[in-house]
């Protein structure tokens, strides 16, 4: 084994927080085999572990188009009751084994009634599932929470009908709405009514943006998404200017001898002092080349993406998988990477679930709970 796998088998078994991991990007290969032989879809491979490794390098390929072919195929076996129910199942049965205790699931009911399912229904069959898994992981011993977050899809025009929907479920599982999709040309402004009616139900939003496009989609999830949290959210960046000079004050961190001065511009400086929360997914956002797109490096690697210099100047970071099939991660994982990226112990990587829990749409009271045994797991 590994030193990066060792390290990743202890952080499996401390309590984690996920707030941006996509229900339909992170099906079981076993079981979307399963599912499209039902309905005779055909996939790349039957074979479970190649079916993986497909996914992956596509993932990993640099093309956007190719990291998408995957959805194509998971949201096919997703259109019955009974196959959302045994996904959402699941899910939560992954997430527990990988030590996750709360989370937040998206997905987009609008892509799932192709086979006859009402928004609602749809909505219904996941909370089951979801009510199944969390039964199945108290049944062994373990602990798990997990709250709906209801996507609209951007280039669709079923955001004020995904808003009702989440308001109807709101005392049955959904904990908040988020917008997805194609980010750059279907800003956050062209939902601002929908944004408008959660704001006045007062039901909190978190908005994809800073992922495939730059610092006016974050000012407009921000100004029109009155966003409490960003999805992804890290090209806020680009409003960032690092110098180095013999006459600035602070050092940079990694042990050298430059000094850099920082200035943030107003969107970084009102995200940093608002404490919005970045729902970052390294690997993920090094796929999908949000990293390129901000650092002009290609291939870009983890060490190139922006999160140690967000953590670093206060930024509130926590750390995701966005799509656990597709890009072949876990959560911890990702932890495991970005700490051997940037020299993390312990400490830090608690820092990002104590900011993730606090981030996350539960009660005042809830959250306090679970920081606390966070803190004292972590510890």
């Amino acid at each position: 084994m590994s030193t990066h796998e060792g390290f990743e088998a202890q952080l499996r078994d401390l309590p984690k927080v996920s707030l941006h991991d996509h229900l339909d990007g992170s099906l079981r290969p076993s079981t979307l085999i399963e599912l499209a032989a039902e309905i005779g879809h055909e996939l790349p491979s039957s074979d479970p572990a190649s079916l993986q490794e497909t996914f992956r390098t596509n993932a990993n390929s640099g093309d956007l188009l190719k990291y998408l072919e995957a959805f194509a195929h998971t949201t096919a076996v997703m259109q019955s009751a009974a196959n959302l129910r045994r996904v959402a199942r699941e899910y939560v049965e992954d997430l527990a084994a990988d030590g996750v205790i709360y989370a937040e699931v998206r997905w987009a009911p609008e892509q799932h009634i192709a086979g006859g399912l009402t928004l609602d229904e749809a909505v219904e069959a996941v909370q089951d599932g979801l009510n199944e898994g969390a039964e199945a992981v108290e049944e062994n011993d373990g602990v798990i929470a997990v709250g709906q977050l209801l996507s609209a899809m951007r280039q669709a025009d079923y955001a004020e009908d995904i808003v009702e929907l989440a308001l109807r479920h709101r005392d049955s599982g959904v904990v908040g709405f988020d917008i997805a999709g194609p980010e750059a040309g279907f800003p956050p402004s062209q939902f601002a009514s929908s944004f408008t009616r959660l704001a006045e139900q007062m039901l909190p939003a978190t908005v994809h943006a800073g992922e495939a496009d730059g610092l006016e989609s974050v000012r407009s999830a921000l100004v029109d998404g009155r966003a409490q949290r960003l999805g992804h959210g890290i090209r806020v960046a680009e409003d960032i200017i690092l110098t180095t000079g013999p006459d600035s004050r602070s050092k940079t961190g990694d042990g050298g001898e430059d000094l850099i001065e920082v200035e943030l511009g107003p969107i970084a400086a009102w995200v940093r002092d608002r404490q919005v929360h970045l729902e970052t997914s390294p690997t993920s956002n090094l796929q999908t080349g949000a990293v390129t797109a901000l650092t002009g490096e290609s291939p870009a690697e983890m060490t190139h993406h922006p999160f140690d210099m967000l953590y670093q100047l206060g930024f509130n970071v926590g750390v995701n998988t966005d799509n656990r099939l597709v890009s072949g991660v876990t959560l911890s994982g990702e932890l495991a990477a970005l700490a051997e990226a940037f020299d993390y112990g312990l400490a830090e990587l608690a820092d990002f679930q104590v900011n993730a829990i606090e981030a996350s749409f539960l009660g005042y009271e809830e959250r306090e709970v679970l920081a606390a045994h966070i803190l004292e797991a972590w510890q």
